[in-house]
Formats: C-alpha cells, sequence, structure tokens
C-alpha cells in the first residue's frame, strides 16, 4: 500500500504548444473606416505579439512621407499602434500591409498578410490589379521586388520614377512572382516592378532593375499586367584615373567601353606609346604608357567617337612592373579549351620558334596560338589526346612584354583525362528563331558552357563536366552574340530569354540527348 501510494516526481507539461497567431480583439478606428481623421490608429490582440523584420515586410500604400511611428519596437505588446499620421492625402484609400511581420511573443507564430485599410474620404476605393514577375535573364527572381503604380495627370513624366514616391505599392510574394494591389482608384497608371536594396521605391539604374509595360494601364479595363525586370545598360562613363605603378593607371567605367580612346596630352610627353587592357575581373581598364621621362603630373584625354572627359593626376613613385606570366589552366587541360597564358603586364611579341609542346613519349607536338591583346592572354591550340601528359616550355625570350621584358626558361606540365570522365549533351530545339545564344549554367546562374547558333538546331555540349546544369536560350534579335538589355527611357525591352523547365543531368561517360521545344 506504502509502494502504491508514493507520487512520482515529473515536471509539468505545460499543455499543447501554441500553433495559433494572434487574433485582431479589436481596432479603433475600425478597419475599413471612412473620412479618417486620427493621428493615431490603435489595434488590440488577443496576446502578446512583437514585431519582426516589419522594415522590410510593412508596404503602406500609397507611401506616406514622413513615416509614421510603429510600435512596439523591441518589446512585446498587446497593442499595435501606429501614430504621427500627420500627412495624409485628401479622399485618399490608405493600405498598411504587415506581411508576417506580426507575430506572437512566445512561439513566433506570424499572422500572415494582416491588412490595416481607411480611407480620408467617404468611400473606399476597392479596385485591383493582379499579375506576375519574372527576371528577364536569370532562372529565378528575388525577393526585393515591389511594383509600383503612378498616377497618370498633369504632373507625371517618364523621369518621375527617378525622383517621386508612387501612388500605390504591392509586394512581389515570393518565388512565384505574384503581386496584388487592391484598393485602387479608378483611373490611367504607368506600371513598373523595381528590384531594389533599400526599398525606397526610387529608381536608381546602377543598382536597381526594372520592368515596364509599354502602354498605360486603364484601371478598371486592365486588371492583369505580366512584368520582366532586367537591369538596364548604362551609358559610358569613366571614372578618374587613379594610378597603379609608374607606368600604369586604371580607369573604372560603367557601360560599353568600347571605341574608347585614351591619350596623354603632355607636352614632355609626347614621343610615349600606350596600350589600354580590360582588367578580368573588375569593371576597370588599365592603361600602360612607354615613356621614360619623368613628369611631375600626367593629363589624360578620354574620348568614345565624341570628347567625354579629361584628368590630371599627380604622378607619384610607385615603382615599375615587372614581367610575371602564369598559366590559367591549374595541371588539368579540358577537351573543349585551349591552355592559355596571361601577363601582368602587355603582351607584345611571341616567338613560337621558342615554344615547344612535347607529348610523355617526347613528341614534338604541332601547335598554332592566338594573342587576345584586350585581355591580355595568349592561348595554345593543338590535338588534344585522352590520358596525355604534355610538357610546354617557353625559352627565353620566347615572350616580349610592352617595355621590352622578356622571360626566363618557363616550363609547365599540363594532362588530359579520359573521353569517359566527361559527358556529352545533344540539344535537338524544335520551333527555334535564328539566332541564339546558349548557355549551359549552374543553380548559382554561372555560365559553364555557351555557344552560338545561326542555323543549326543542334547543339553539340561535348566533353563538358559532369553534372547538373540549365539550358538557357537568348534569342541574338541583333545578331552580336551577346545579351542586350533593355532601356526604360527608350522604351526598350530585354532580349527574350527562356530557361528548359527541368534541371539536366549530365553524367560522365553518357550521352543525353535532350529535346527542347521552344515557345
Amino acid at each position: 500500500m506504502l509502494i502504491y501510494g508514493c507520487a512520482n516526481r515529473g515536471t509539468p507539461s505545460g499543455g499543447e504548444i501554441d500553433k495559433q497567431p494572434p487574433v485582431v480583439i479589436k481596432a479603433q478606428p475600425k478597419n475599413f473606416s471612412t473620412n479618417f481623421n486620427n493621428n493615431k490608429i490603435e489595434i488590440l490582440f488577443d496576446e502578446y505579439i512583437k514585431l519582426n523584420g516589419i522594415q522590410n515586410e510593412l508596404i503602406i500604400s500609397p507611401p506616406i512621407d514622413p513615416l509614421p511611428i510603429i510600435s512596439p519596437i523591441s518589446s512585446a505588446s498587446k497593442l499595435l499602434t501606429i501614430s504621427k499620421l500627420d500627412s495624409l492625402k485628401a479622399n485618399t484609400t490608405y493600405s498598411f500591409h504587415f506581411g508576417e511581420s506580426i507575430e506572437d511573443n512566445n512561439e513566433r507564430n506570424p499572422i500572415k498578410n494582416y491588412r490595416y485599410v481607411f480611407s480620408t474620404g467617404n468611400y473606399i476605393d476597392s479596385l485591383k490589379i493582379k499579375g506576375s514577375v519574372k527576371d528577364g535573364f536569370n532562372r529565378q527572381i528575388t525577393e526585393n521586388i515591389s511594383v509600383l503604380l503612378y498616377e497618370i495627370d498633369s504632373l507625371f513624366t517618364d523621369s518621375i520614377i527617378y525622383k517621386s514616391k508612387p501612388k500605390y505599392v504591392a509586394k512581389v510574394v515570393d518565388s512565384t512572382g505574384l503581386f496584388k494591389l487592391q484598393n485602387i482608384k479608378e483611373g490611367k497608371y504607368q506600371i513598373i516592378a523595381l528590384e531594389e536594396e533599400n526599398k525606397d521605391y526610387i529608381y536608381q539604374n546602377k543598382v536597381d532593375k526594372i520592368g515596364f509595360t509599354e502602354n498605360f494601364l486603364e484601371i478598371p479595363n486592365d486588371s492583369i499586367a505580366n512584368l520582366i525586370v532586367f537591369k538596364e545598360s548604362l551609358p559610358f562613363k569613366v571614372s578618374k584615373p587613379k594610378q597603379k605603378s609608374n607606368n600604369s593607371f586604371i580607369f573604372g567605367f560603367e557601360g560599353n567601353y568600347e571605341h574608347l580612346n585614351i591619350k596623354v596630352l603632355n607636352n614632355e610627353l609626347i614621343k610615349y606609346k600606350g596600350r589600354v587592357i580590360k582588367d578580368s575581373e573588375s569593371d576597370s581598364l588599365v592603361y600602360w604608357k612607354k615613356n621614360d621621362m619623368k613628369t611631375d603630373s600626367i593629363i589624360f584625354e578620354i574620348s568614345n567617337k565624341k570628347l567625354l572627359n579629361s584628368f590630371k593626376l599627380k604622378i607619384r613613385d610607385k615603382g615599375y612592373d615587372s614581367l610575371i606570366i602564369k598559366p590559367v589552366q591549374n595541371k588539368i587541360l579540358k577537351f573543349n579549351e585551349e591552355f592559355t597564358i596571361q601577363a601582368n603586364t602587355p603582351f607584345e611579341k611571341i616567338e613560337k620558334n621558342k615554344i615547344s609542346i612535347i607529348d610523355k613519349d617526347s613528341v614534338s607536338v604541332a601547335f598554332e596560338y592566338k594573342l587576345d591583346s584586350l585581355y591580355n592572354k595568349c592561348e595554345f591550340s593543338f590535338n588534344k589526346v585522352e590520358d596525355e601528359e604534355y610538357s610546354v616550355e617557353f625559352l627565353p625570350g620566347a615572350l616580349t612584354d610592352f617595355f621590352d621584358n622578356t622571360n626566363d626558361t618557363l616550363l609547365y606540365k599540363i594532362k588530359t583525362k579520359t573521353f569517359n570522365d566527361f559527358g556529352n549533351l545533344k540539344l535537338n530545339l524544335i520551333n527555334v528563331k535564328y539566332p541564339i545564344i546558349v548557355h549551359l549554367v549552374n543553380k548559382n546562374g554561372e555560365v559553364k558552357y555557351e555557344m552560338v547558333s545561326k542555323k543549326n538546331s543542334n547543339i553539340d555540349f561535348n566533353n563538358i563536366d559532369p553534372g547538373k546544369y540549365f539550358i538557357r536560350i537568348i534569342f541574338d534579335k541583333n545578331e552580336n552574340d551577346i545579351f542586350d538589355s533593355g532601356n526604360y527611357l527608350r522604351k526598350i525591352k530585354p532580349e527574350k530569354v527562356i530557361y528548359f523547365p527541368d534541371e539536366i543531368d549530365v553524367r560522365a561517360g553518357w550521352d543525353l540527348i535532350q529535346e527542347f521545344i521552344l515557345k
């Protein structure tokens, strides 16, 4: 009896885990109130709440400037307060869309898509627009996209998006790209989508992506809008140069650097030679000057078919660059690439008779070379055999740079794998309109392989690395072999891009045949 009468020690369970989001008990003024003239809104919940990520989640449409004060900020409360509503416009419907920023204090269960709506006029605007947003180049969109609506009135110009906030704002829901603009009044509007980091609803073409429709929307006649966001091609702009060494200068730039001419105007440097090289890792050009005369400053004139700018730069003693040569490949040479070397100073001359390629049986291999002066690299092409080892030797003086520096003896050993270490992909394209650019990209959007086709619907990617890829097709409308983006002010859309809907798996030693019906 004593044993059965003893109580067992334990810890109370505390009941079931709360999985329910907070519930609004009442709001003052009531949600969807008209003739609103209060300076403060109070929303009471049935439990303690916290605001989480409200800077990113909350959308006030139309935007209010200055922003009202919303509390609690860092503590928990049953009361959410919106105050300092001092700059509301007359006869306007306002919407506070909290997203998932309101959550309970204990289990962090969020209220999904809670909206508080009111009107300073005598009715609530009830019209709406829905649609989708896609990226014009990438396979997926980010979560930083908003859809903006500008009213077409006597003050409207195309440049309004660069300086003024929109009339209505909505957030793209998730990776599906869907959006919904609600509580809109009847009228004519310009609709755009912005992908931006700072969420100020002002278009900054240097950092933001934009999407737009060709025509204005007539609401309520137009209720659906589909947008494609893209990064604009910026007009060419060059920044003030920085001295890298006694004979090299770095010019940062934006836009298309083709046809750029850099000229030195100093009289004492009239007998000089110059060379421009594109930096492979940044948007900058390196200007190399060949002249031994001393000067305290240098004046550069920059032109691109027309005079763009001139810069005066003080010269400091930063030493001279010596020739350093490195191979691009690290021991392994793939079948679809060429053995490549690059240098830190511009290549000037290649002497082929001082270069040799020998296989593992000490047999000389015939080769050709191609010098890329813009990117300062030299490619050596030859017939590659599987499971082979090659020695590439450069005798002294084989390579001469812009400053007449030459190489010492260089020896690089590289080898190939077997064909079974790689995979082959054959694409059969149906309903294709030429010309096209075909990319194989990884999940991060990096281009691993590229082919340009003018008329052939069968695209063969042979001896590629095993792995998973996405197929991207660019319709190269202007036939320049690169993707061309759009421009908002000139109402130019980017070149069309489509993806094969599924990820493909290329396996070592396998031949994959993939049909792609283009729409």
